[in-house]
């Protein structure tokens, strides 16, 4: 009887270290999905505000535009619905820069707002003016250096190094907090916060997962 008993008890706590490896490899593959999930949708959450900005790549194209005359390399950014619109504010445009100076300048700035409203527009997004360059996301200036030099290694290891941290720090306090959660009641409530704030983190990231997702099957 003793040795069935001792056999029961090897059995259940075999089961339970089984159970609780299990768990770990479930949590540490949820991990490196949500890593790889925020980095891809990174760049497309934040490339909308680079689009507002006057020396992001929708207003960069317009310059060239300008410069040659030729408004086909704008006509990407917007919808054919919206095409013939850019055509007439392009034309409008050429027009008044031949009168130079400051009628020069308030039309180029004519040119973008038009172009850039109508791009946002077409995303689904607010268009709040042109923003100065300086309010570029580091992110965004990276990609564009990666899409310059045609390799994203350098933006794929500081992405997903940022996000693997943020997700390593929360779970070493939640983990840290939850080790002593019945010691008393501040302990425990210390704890929840710490928890709160780990699945909190967690839910965002997976909510901008399906927020790409579902912005890129509606284009």
């Amino acid at each position: 009887m003793k040795y069935r008993s001792w056999l029961g008890i090897v059995k259940k706590a075999r089961m339970k270290e089984e159970q609780e490896m299990t768990k770990r490899i479930k949590f540490i593959r949820i991990l490196i999905a949500l890593v790889i999930f925020e980095m891809l949708f990174l760049y497309s959450i934040n490339a909308n505000a680079h689009c507002d900005t006057l020396d992001g790549p929708v207003v960069e194209t317009a310059r060239q535009a300008l410069a040659a005359g030729d408004v086909t390399p704008v006509l990407k950014w917007v919808s054919i619905g919206d095409e013939q619109l850019i055509r007439t504010a392009f034309q409008n445009t050429m027009e008044v820069r031949k009168l130079g100076g400051q009628a020069r300048e308030l039309a180029d700035r004519y040119f973008f707002e038009t172009l850039v409203r109508i791009h946002r527009a077409g995303e689904g997004a607010p268009y709040t003016g042109l923003k100065p360059g300086a309010e570029i996301d580091p992110a965004i200036a990276m990609a564009d250096k990666a899409l310059e030099s045609g390799s994203v290694d350098k933006l794929v290891s500081v992405l997903t190094d940022a996000t693997a941290e943020g997700i390593r720090e929360r779970f070493r306090r939640a983990l840290e907090t939850r080790k002593h959660a019945d010691e008393s009641v501040a302990a425990g409530r210390e704890f929840v916060e710490a928890y709160v704030i780990f699945t909190h983190y967690l839910e965002e990231l997976h909510a901008s997962l399906k927020g790409g997702t579902e912005h890129h099957e509606h284009q």
